[in-house]
Formats: C-alpha cells, sequence, structure tokens
C-alpha cells in the first residue's frame, strides 16, 4: 500500500499502524514493504536519541535521523526535545540486539526525505493541502503540511480580518487546511496561506443585513472609530455611541455587540454602531471553509472583491 503523506499524528490511531508497530513481525513487515509508521516519542536520552513506545521492542532514532535537512539546515536540540510526548512518524531501517532486549532502529528523516520527493516538491502554487499547526510566533504559525516537514503561514495570511497574534485564529494541534503560496525550489521551503478559504467580501456579507445586532470582535481601536471583526474574513467599522469615556474603555481583544447600520459593496464597507462590549477567553473556533476541500485541490486566482468594486483586492497563484 502506497505512504500517504499527512501531518504527524493522522496516522497513529489507524488501525494499519497500530497492528505493524504492536510485534516484531510487522515491524518487519512495515521495513520490508518502506512502510511510514508513526508512535509516541516517550523519551529523549542525553545523547537526543528518541526512544519510540512500540509492543514487542523499543525503537530509537538518533540524533541525526530525527529530521531530514537540506542544504545547510542542522538539527536543533529544540526540536528534537520538543518532540516528546507527540506522534511522530518514521521507518524502519533495522533491528540491533542490545543484551536481552531487541532494538528497532528507526529514521523520522528517511519519512520525511520520501515524503518531500514524493508529495512536497511536486506540488504547486495553489494547491490545497491539509496542515496542522506546531507553533506560533508573532509573525506567523509553522505548520506540519506532511511527516513533521514545516512550513510557514504567516499572520498576514491568516485571514483577510487583520489579527494581532496567530493565537486570535489558531491553537497548536489544530489541524486546518491551507493553500501552497509559494515555492522555493532552491531551498525547497514552501509557504502557505490560508485566508482563501475563508469566504469572498459578498460570501461573508451575505450573512448579515442591515437592523441586525449581531456579535463581534474587536481588532483595531482608531480615534475615528473601531474596527470589529464579524467573520474571519469581514471586518466593519462601529461608531460610538457617545462619549469618549466608551472609547477607552473598549480594547482589543473584547467581544462586541454592534448593530449593523449598512452594508455596501460598492465600497467593500460595513457601518457599526457599537452596542456593548465585554471581556472573553474563549478558544479560536474551528474555521469555517467556503471552499469543498474534498472536491476541490486546486485554484487559479482568489478574488475577494465584490465585481461592483472599483477596489481589487485578489491572489493569484502562478
Amino acid at each position: 500500500m502506497q505512504n500517504t503523506y499527512k501531518p504527524e499524528g493522522h496516522l497513529i490511531d489507524t488501525l494499519r499502524n497500530r497492528e505493524l508497530c504492536s510485534t516484531v513481525a510487522g515491524l518487519e513487515y512495515a521495513m520490508l514493504h518502506n512502510i511510514i509508521l508513526e508512535g509516541i516519542a516517550m523519551v529523549c536520552d542525553s545523547k537526543f536519541d528518541l526512544h519510540i513506545g512500540l509492543g514487542e521492542c523499543e525503537g530509537i532514532i538518533s540524533r541525526d535521523e530525527v529530521m531530514y535537512c537540506r542544504g545547510d539546515e542542522k538539527i536543533k536540540d529544540i526540536a528534537i526535545l520538543t518532540r516528546v510526548g507527540k506522534p511522530i512518524c518514521f521507518k524502519v531501517m533495522g533491528f540491533e540486539q542490545q543484551g536481552d532486549k531487541l532494538i528497532a532502529k528507526l529514521s523520522r528523516s528517511e519519512a520525511q526525505r520520501e515524503c518531500f520527493d514524493n508529495y512536497l516538491i511536486k506540488l504547486r502554487a495553489g494547491d490545497i493541502i491539509p496542515a496542522k499547526a506546531t507553533h506560533l510566533e508573532n509573525f506567523g504559525a509553522f505548520v506540519d503540511i506532511g511527516c513533521g516537514m514545516v512550513s510557514l503561514l504567516s499572520v498576514d495570511c491568516i485571514s483577510v480580518s487583520r489579527i494581532s497574534h496567530p493565537r486570535d485564529r489558531i491553537h497548536c494541534g489544530m489541524d486546518i487546511m491551507t493553500i501552497v503560496k509559494s515555492i522555493d525550489y532552491t531551498s525547497g521551503r514552501i509557504y502557505v496561506t490560508h485566508r482563501e478559504l475563508l469566504g469572498t467580501w459578498e460570501q461573508n456579507a451575505a450573512r448579515f443585513t442591515p437592523g441586525q445586532t449581531v456579535a463581534g470582535i474587536v481588532r483595531s481601536v482608531e480615534p475615528y472609530g473601531i474596527f470589529v471583526e464579524l467573520t474571519p474574513n469581514l471586518a466593519g467599522l462601529a461608531e460610538l455611541r457617545d462619549s469618549k469615556d466608551q472609547h477607552t474603555a473598549v480594547e482589543p481583544g473584547q467581544w462586541a455587540a454592534v448593530y449593523i447600520k449598512n452594508i455596501i459593496p460598492e465600497r467593500m464597507k460595513v457601518k457599526l454602531v457599537l452596542i456593548d462590549t465585554n471581556r472573553s477567553a474563549l478558544p479560536p473556533s474551528p474555521p469555517e471553509y467556503f471552499i469543498d476541500t474534498d472536491k476541490i485541490s486546486h485554484l487559479d486566482v482568489w478574488r475577494y472583491s465584490p465585481a461592483c468594486s472599483n477596489r481589487l483586492i485578489e491572489t493569484v497563484f502562478c
């Protein structure tokens, strides 16, 4: 059976993976047929070798086999330490008897090499692929796009509505869909985007009508008004009801009740009136996609702007 190259964690609970990892015979079969498996990294020893929990024997991934490095890349110790307690993919490379213990010699780098050569390097801009968030920074989210191979999803590509940090949308371990934004074929680095899956201006605005009072999230407080996010790809400008005291009391991140005063497609404007705000610590909700990613696997162009608008916001995947 051909290997599939999903983010780490997608194989570990499958029946096939459990059966092959539970016995020496299963591991030998996986080695013979070049099958990628997954297990939990239970220990990182003093040599930075990872010990994988298997059934009838212990699996070890040596430090130099933990990550597939291209060019002048080097394995960082923290990249190894942070794998402990998490699913990790590997290929079985052989067996070694150490005293009364049988050790399965494993390689994550070989699994990643195959993923890169057979899948990632063959992608093109516009391809829609699954990903899993692994690490968040101010400038973006690092996501696993296959066998632990990491891509950058920059903060401005997460949604049209601006956010101050990726944690406003994503949490570590969250499964999302992404679109390949660009590929550097020299370095092998792949960059992805997400906002093109979250709907156009018209698709999002169609959920609302003037006269409604709805919930949103304050994203920016300006002298001329307050930008409130209604959906990840739609924000409106809220007027203040009365005093300056209200302006100073409003902070980014608060939930807001806003009255929809007007929706203007030609200008891509949603005019709001701020009714009330309150602080909430709700975690990010799973994203809602306007594209059926089970049926559509590629985009050439995505246009956010309505046809009636003179302002053009679009993404052209070359």
